[in-house]
C-alpha cells in the first residue's frame, strides 16, 4: 500500500492556524487582569469623586464589551455623576451589561421596569420580575429580595408565599435587612408546613453557573 506524504503547504497552514490560536488564547488571558485593573482604577476614582477618570475608565471598558464597565457607565449617566443625566444612555449601557450577564445590572434593569423610567422604559411588572430572576439566580441579594417581594404581592408573577419566603430568606442570609423584614411579614400569612417547605427550598438552592 502506497502512502502519499503530506503536502508541505498543508502542514504550514495547520501550523500557522495553531500559532494564531495560541496567540488568541494568550491575548484573551492577558486582557482579563488588564480589564480588572482598569475597572479597579475606575472604582477608586469614582469613590474619590474623580468622575472624569472614572468615566474614562468605564467608557473604555464598556466599549470593549466589559459588563462591569458597561454597568458603571450606565449608573453614571443615570445619576448624572460627572456627566449630564441621560436616561437614554443610562438605559442603553445598563441593558447591555444585563444582557452580558451582570447580576447588578440585571437587578437594576428590573428596578427600572418595576417603577418605569419615562419613555425609555415603560413600567412592566412581568419584565421586572424576569430581570430580577436573572439576578437572583446568580446569587445577587438585591435581585433575590426584589423577586421575593414580587412573589409576595403577585406583581408580574402569580402570588406564591412559599417562593416569596424562599427568595427573601436567601437574600436575608446575605445580610439584606429589608428582605429579612419582608420574609417575616410573609411568614405570618403561611402555615408551619409552608414555612418548612420554603426553608427546605432555600437550603437546597444553588446559584446558576
Amino acid at each position: 500500500m502506497c502512502v502519499t506524504p503530506p503536502d508541505d503547504s498543508i502542514v504550514v497552514i495547520k501550523r500557522n492556524k495553531l500559532i494564531w490560536l495560541l496567540v488568541g488564547c494568550w491575548l484573551a488571558a492577558a486582557f482579563v487582569p488588564v480589564a480588572q485593573a482598569d475597572f479597579a482604577t475606575g472604582i477608586a476614582a469614582y469613590e474619590q469623586g474623580d468622575y472624569d477618570t472614572a468615566f474614562k475608565e468605564f467608557k473604555t471598558l464598556a466599549e470593549q464589551g466589559n459588563a462591569d464597565g458597561q454597568y458603571k457607565l450606565g449608573v453614571m449617566y443615570s445619576n448624572g455623576d460627572g456627566v449630564l443625566h441621560d436616561a437614554k444612555k443610562a438605559e442603553k449601557w445598563i441593558r447591555n451589561a444585563a444582557e452580558h450577564g451582570s447580576a447588578a445590572a440585571q437587578n437594576h434593569l428590573g428596578v427600572m421596569y418595576h417603577h418605569g423610567e419615562g419613555a425609555h422604559v415603560r413600567q412592566d411588572y412581568k419584565e421586572a420580575a424576569s430581570w430580577y430572576r436573572k439576578a437572583a439566580e446568580q446569587g445577587n441579594a438585591l435581585g433575590q429580595s426584589n423577586l421575593g417581594e414580587m412573589y409576595s404581592y403577585g406583581w408580574g408573577v402569580p402570588q406564591h408565599y412559599i417562593l416569596a419566603h424562599m427568595w427573601l430568606n436567601l437574600a436575608a442570609a446575605q445580610g439584606n435587612e429589608r428582605a429579612r423584614k419582608e420574609r417575616d411579614i410573609v411568614a405570618e400569612r403561611m402555615t408551619h408546613e409552608q414555612i418548612a417547605e420554603a426553608q427546605e427550598l432555600a437550603r437546597e438552592w444553588k446559584p446558576k453557573e
